[in-house]
């Protein structure tokens, strides 16, 4: 495809560039002059804050939503033979963890367009899985549009009642069901029935990556939000330990501690390494204090993206809001029609020409190369298949202006008015 629209001469408009302020180089200086760089009180102050922001009994903060993901399961006892259920359509670390504990990842297609839940997979597909070998439930919410947890978790409840769970782990046997572990790496800020998302699921793992709504670099945290039969504290005191190393006390426990012995420590399970240092937390800290605001600002991004793309037939536009959730926006990604799928590389060239980032999410992973060497055929998830052939991310962050999504909007639209096969209106 060949276009005689000259390069832009505006100002480059970036995927998805973090936002930092002056008030998070502060705060990581003072944190660097304090002599206190690891995990300490920073991270524990970060990890209140955000159980108070999402409604969770205890959060948990990490080195990245990866290595929580990893502990949550050892924790939870997952291994050879068992079974974690997730999405085709999703990032391979969502799967990757799975196959590190020597289970099995289950993989869902996505239900087909009338039955669709964004790019979201459905109760209704994971209802169709479960067997006695099924340990995990990890639904994705991609984008920043929530699956509506708590309604997962009311019906694994009646399911395992009905049907029996197979324990093989002191805290299998303490749920009395899968676990329901949210991988809400997209959605910190998105909201279910009016509350914020974070309490709903069982426990529920967010990423603060460079490229996420919050970032601390690199890092995540995980929201515990069990039932009776578990202290959060406890498990939280658990997690914290398997972050590193597991150990029974970490550096500032060390330090704080007085008297003859106060270094001793114990390791009670082989752990990892994958704590958050108070660096990380004190950008996390600033972050999370202005949230709001940054919310508020993607959503009148997307807002204008509706509007802006909503005559363009050949698009549809992402799910955001329904009478009972609300996006956190991480995402703006549209889907192409039939028509326009085949140009979406070009389209996506033609707007790069013009200064204009754009990014695809994700392969499905029976694509990547480790899942079809492991016997995944993308050929049985149609669905994922040509979800990822029509996707297109647009860039949405801080730093952009209604103007700039304008910009963009016109863009696609005039792009597409020289396709080959053109439906714009």
């Amino acid at each position: 495809m060949t276009l005689d629209q000259p390069r832009s001469a505006a100002p480059p408009i970036g995927f998805a560039p973090p936002y930092i302020d002056e008030a998070t180089i502060a705060a990581v200086e003072r944190v660097l002059r304090s002599g206190w760089i690891t995990t300490g009180p920073e991270t524990s102050a970060f990890e209140e804050e955000l159980a108070a922001y999402t409604g969770a009994d205890q959060v948990v903060c990490g080195g990245s939503w990866t290595g929580l993901a990893g502990v949550v399961l050892d924790w939870f006892g997952v291994g050879p033979g068992d079974e974690v259920i997730l999405p085709a359509y999703t990032y391979c670390a969502t799967a990757n963890v799975v196959l590190h504990r020597g289970a099995t990842p289950v993989l869902l297609d996505l239900p087909p367009g009338e039955k669709s839940d964004g790019l979201n997979v459905t109760w209704d597909q994971v209802a169709s899985r479960l067997s006695s070998r099924t340990k995990v439930i990890m639904p994705v919410d991609i984008g920043g549009w929530p699956v509506h947890h708590s309604q997962w978790k009311s019906r694994l409840e009646a399911w395992s009642k009905q049907n029996g769970f197979v324990a093989n782990h002191p805290e299998q046997s303490a749920l009395g069901r899968p676990l329901l572990l949210a991988d809400s790496a997209h959605s910190l800020g998105a909201e279910i029935e009016g509350k914020a998302l974070g309490h709903q699921a069982d426990i529920t793992l967010f990423s603060f990556h460079a490229v996420k709504n919050l970032t601390t670099a690199e890092g995540g945290a995980a929201g515990i939000s069990l039932p009776d039969s578990f202290s959060a504290d406890a498990v939280k005191k658990q997690l914290k330990s398997l972050c590193l190393h597991g150990q029974t006390k970490d550096a500032d426990a060390k330090f704080r501690a007085s008297g003859r012995g106060a270094w001793q420590y114990d390791v009670t399970s082989p752990g990892f390494k994958c704590n958050m240092t108070d660096i990380q937390a004190a950008m996390g800290r600033v972050a999370l204090s202005r949230y709001a605001e940054d919310l508020q600002h993607r959503r009148s991004l997307a807002d204008a993206y509706d509007a802006g793309l909503s005559q363009v037939s050949a698009i549809t536009l992402p799910f955001r809001n329904d009478l009972q959730r609300k996006s956190a926006d991480h995402l703006y990604p549209i889907q192409l029609s039939e028509e326009w799928m085949p140009f979406r590389d070009d389209i996506m060239a033609e707007l790069a020409e013009r200064g204009i980032a754009t990014n695809v999410h994700f392969p499905p992973i029976p694509l990547l190369t480790a899942y079809a060497e492991r016997g995944f055929d993308v050929v049985d998830y149609p669905e994922s298949h040509q979800a990822f052939l029509r996707a297109i991310s647009l860039p949405i962050h801080r730093h952009m202006s209604l103007s700039d999504v304008q910009r963009v909007c016109h863009a696609i639209a005039e792009i597409g008015s020289q396709l080959p096969v053109s439906r714009t209106s």
